[in-house]
């Protein structure tokens, strides 16, 4: 696995669980593990489901935080090592 699974959770304070960028990292490492699942059991059409879902509400939040905060988006994106948001 290339990646880390668990997303290390000290990068945000306790008290910042409601915080755009605290819900990004969970989603991330949420999806890390789903994605590390289906490699195992290929057929699992509801963790599929799950993980789509998962995805389409961490875009959202990107969406988001790249419109209101670029700053913080920026870096949050080289932290969590995802890609950017493509540009339509």
């Amino acid at each position: 696995m290339s990646k880390k699974l668990f997303i290390d959770s000290s990068l945000f304070l306790r008290e910042q669980t409601g915080s755009v960028e605290f819900q990004i990292s969970h989603l991330t490492s949420r999806v890390l593990k789903l994605t590390d699942h289906l490699k195992f059991h290929s057929k699992d059409y509801s963790s599929q489901r799950g993980l789509w879902k998962i995805l389409g509400k961490r875009k959202r939040l990107l969406t988001y935080l790249s419109q209101t905060n670029l700053t913080n988006y920026e870096n949050l994106i080289n932290k969590l090592s995802i890609r950017k948001l493509k540009i339509r």
